[in-house]
């Protein structure tokens, strides 16, 4: 009977064994995961590894110094740009290597290799994207570029040597938790970062949403409801600024766009994303208290952990500069050095357009081009799944670009385009010289470097902002941008058309800028580049002028502007969008007898317009603008068909100045002909209503903006446990403050320049390490949301003191 007892407790035992070190499912060995000397616990913080340290290594030719300071940001100083470059990568993956692979795999469509075939469709539409092919082709083309192969070469070495080091004691944790291991790095892995990038800031389009308003209600409709040109805009180029150059004709066809879709192709698209922007500004002397520029920067980007910067200075002979990295790639992106100081917003115009195609057979050998049968050209892709299953897949390209889905009866996995259609796409034919621009900003010492440095970069297009200690401001939306006529790929286009191809590209020297203009600052918030007196079309939907306004209102009454007055802006939270609209809301919200709305009503009616994070005005209107459109558009325009609601603008026009407007009608409610007031009175009410049951009885703690918009900064991989929720901040989208639920500002930046050495300030949500059980994981994510800004440790050499320096980690040559 023992011996049978003791039988059964073998057997368990083995059988425990044998599954804690086997696979199961996308979950690694648990054995090993939970090891308490391998496992996950050794991804806790080492206190060794936050002092002095000194390393020898392959690949550095001399002494490299990487001094930390009490964020744990490096500072490198080396004595040549290999040894500099060589360090980045090194530092740089030993915070967030998983993080920077995690993006390649992204980008070049490689996700089953680590979650398996429940990735195959969104892997399977990045792959046809084309994102892959187009790093490939870069990377081979940038070996004939003497700098720019050098850089990503010395970085690469660095990154590798890191890589080098790690076993599975100190391998990050996701790579523990999904079961595998980091890879050597190229350069091609830090082109997809680029790639993934562009993908994030140029990677939507509404062609097919616009066409399907054409097809529905006519070209007229479109014209009137969705403009080439918003009614209230401040452009980012001031209007009245000359256009001293001679434009290079474009011809318009008679057929601007395919025919009717007969086929009732119906897909869904992702639009641009509207949190996806950024804001910048600099102000002039004249308007500083120092007499010298004052530059600020706050990217707009998805909120994630780890950040999706990272903070760094580099130095050596040729170049001193801080600022934020993007992991995975070399060179500062946005910063400053001792002379100037540059940011980045992202332009937005068109520069994704559809094709539609007809092809000859099922097979898709040709395909129709200017009366002529032309081949296409066919590419077998292989997905290889964590099972070590693999899955082919069937691209094809036309001159015009991917054919993203090839019969309609795929299982797509976000539709991106129907079955049929090519994809003209920038960020696909661009010869990877934008590495060169931030080469020479990072080094840039005036104005004119600042324009030499802008002719490198192609996509995707940027709001580049400038400022000197020459007492120098500029910025230009600047970038590749295609020749089009007007309303060029507002719609979907013929692709047997020649007369439909883009048309060339708007020389460089012609896209819009300014420098010093007379009213004493430059600044972007995504909206409309210039006014209608641009003679080229750039596209016909951008940002909501909302945070631009409320920007330029702020600067333009500026005097003796500092770093806190730059930072009070970053901070706003006024609603310049609610101040536009309520004065002919609240009105008609006086005509309501419903008690059941009337403390709501009060509420609005005290409202201060600002967004801060208390305010239930802020979460009464946000939720209400959103049902009150709605209301006012999804009967006509319903978003399970495919189709785009008129843009918030349009929208506001009409209820100010068309009230009689027979879109206020709703055509589901046959007996009825509503008018605005009922609309406006039962989106109110909704919207109350639905406050009520989602968040209970309203007050003051229950309907706080904070707590109901409820910001989050999710873990990059969705891990459970790795994120930050609930964060208690204002703002909103279309404020200054651009912070919503899932997206706002990645990194916050201002820079006051001096003669002598600039101060800088600076934060962003989240922090250096990406290693969850480090306290640098997040360190800086609640000063972001009190909108503080730390002070930045701006080396002039690296034998500065600083009471702010921690550590020092020394890389030597390996003898």
């Amino acid at each position: 009977m023992r011996f049978i007892k003791h039988f059964w407790s073998y057997l368990v035992m083995v059988g425990l064994i044998f599954l804690l070190h086997k696979p199961m499912g996308i979950l690694p060995p648990l054995g090993r995961l939970f090891s308490p000397f391998e496992g996950f616990l050794q991804n806790t913080t080492n206190k060794s590894t936050l002092s002095d340290q000194t390393l020898d290594l392959n690949g550095v030719k001399e002494e490299v110094k990487v001094i930390y300071d009490n964020n744990q940001v490096p500072h490198i100083f080396a004595n040549n740009e290999d040894d500099l470059y060589f360090a980045q990568g090194y530092v740089m993956a030993k915070d967030r290597i998983w993080q920077m692979e995690f993006y390649t795999m992204v980008a070049a469509g490689r996700l089953t290799e680590i979650v398996g075939e429940r990735a195959l469709e969104y892997d399977r539409y990045n792959r046809r994207l084309g994102m892959a092919r187009a790093a490939a082709k870069i990377a081979e083309n940038l070996k004939s570029d003497p700098i720019s192969s050098k850089i990503l070469e010395s970085y690469t070495n660095g990154v590798n040597s890191y890589i080098a080091q790690i076993d599975y004691k100190n391998l990050p944790v996701e790579y523990k938790i999904l079961g595998y291991s980091p890879t050597q790095w190229t350069p091609y892995k830090s082109i997809l970062m680029l790639m993934n990038m562009r993908n994030t800031l140029n990677g939507g389009s509404d062609d097919f949403r616009v066409s399907n308003v054409v097809d529905e209600y006519g070209l007229d409709t479109v014209k009137d409801l969705f403009p080439n040109y918003p009614a209230e805009e401040s452009p980012i180029i001031p209007v009245g600024t000359p256009w001293n150059f001679k434009p290079l004709p474009v011809t318009t066809p008679s057929k601007i766009m395919a025919g009717k879709n007969e086929d009732k192709v119906i897909v869904k698209i992702p639009s641009p994303a509207p949190e996806i922007g950024s804001n910048n500004w600099a102000v002039g002397g004249a308007k500083s208290a120092t007499g010298l520029p004052i530059l600020s920067n706050d990217p707009h980007l998805g909120l994630t952990l780890p950040s999706i910067w990272y903070q760094m200075q580099l130095s050596c002979p040729t170049v001193n500069v801080y600022g934020v990295a993007l992991p995975g790639c070399p060179g500062i992106v946005i910063g400053y050095n001792k002379d100037i100081a540059w940011g980045v917003t992202n332009v937005g115009s068109d520069v994704m357009d559809f094709y539609k195609i007809r092809f000859n057979n099922a097979e898709k050998t040709h395909y129709m081009y200017n009366n002529k049968w032309t081949p296409t050209t066919k590419y077998t892709e292989e997905f290889r799944l964590k099972s070590g299953k693999i899955i082919k897949d069937t691209l094809i390209y036309t001159h015009h670009g991917p054919v993203v889905y090839n019969e309609s009866k795929e299982s797509n996995f976000n539709k991106n385009a129907p079955a049929g259609h090519a994809m003209r796409w920038i960020a696909l034919e661009t010869s990877g010289s934008d590495w060169m621009i931030f080469y020479y900003l990072n080094r840039a010492k005036n104005y004119d470097d600042y324009r030499k440095a802008l002719t490198f970069y192609t996509a995707p297009a940027q709001n580049f902002i400038f400022a000197s200690n020459q007492n120098d401001i500029a910025i230009t939306p600047n970038g590749k941008l295609p020749l089009k006529w007007k309303e060029q790929g507002k719609y979907i286009l013929d692709g047997s058309m020649p007369e439909h191809d883009w048309q060339g590209w708007i020389p460089a020297e012609q896209n819009p800028t300014v420098k010093n203009p007379p009213r004493g600052f430059v600044s972007s918030a995504n909206q409309f580049s210039t006014d209608p007196t641009y003679p080229y079309y750039l596209g016909w939907k951008f940002a909501a002028p909302n945070r631009a306004v409320r920007i330029n209102e702020r600067l333009a009454a500026m005097k003796n502007a500092n770093a806190d007055s730059l930072r009070s802006i970053l901070n706003d939270n006024y609603n310049v969008a609610a101040r536009r609209i309520l004065p002919t809301l609240l009105p008609i919200l006086e005509t309501s007898k419903d008690a059941s709305i009337a403390p709501a009503r009060e509420i609005m009616k005290k409202w201060d317009l600002m967004n801060n994070p208390d305010a239930v005005g802020a979460t009464i209107y946000e939720r209400w603008v959103k049902e009150l459109e709605n209301w006012i558009w999804e009967d006509e325009f319903p978003v399970d068909q495919f189709m785009l609601h008129p843009t918030e603008d349009r929208t506001f026009e009409m209820i100010k100045k068309q009230s009689n407007a027979k879109w206020f009608d709703n055509k589901n409610t046959k007996d009825k002909l509503e008018t605005i007031n009922d609309i406006v009175l039962g989106s109110f009410k909704a919207t109350i209503d639905s406050l009520t049951l989602h968040n209970g009885p309203m007050t003051p703690e229950t309907w706080a903006w904070a707590k109901v918009k409820n910001t989050s900064i999710a873990h990059l991989g969705k891990i459970p446990g790795f994120s930050r929720t609930g964060i208690i901040n204002g703002g909103g989208r279309g404020i200054v403050n651009a912070t919503s639920e899932t997206h706002g500002p990645s990194w916050r930046m201002v820079i006051e320049l001096d003669k002598e050495w600039p101060r800088g300030y600076g934060l962003y949500p989240g922090g250096q390490s990406g290693n969850v059980g480090s306290k640098y994981y997040d360190n800086m994510v609640d000063k972001w949301a009190a909108g503080k800004l730390d002070t930045l440790v701006f080396m002039k050499n690296k034998d500065e003191k600083s009471a702010k320096l921690t550590r020092t980690m020394t890389i030597k040559p390996k003898k």
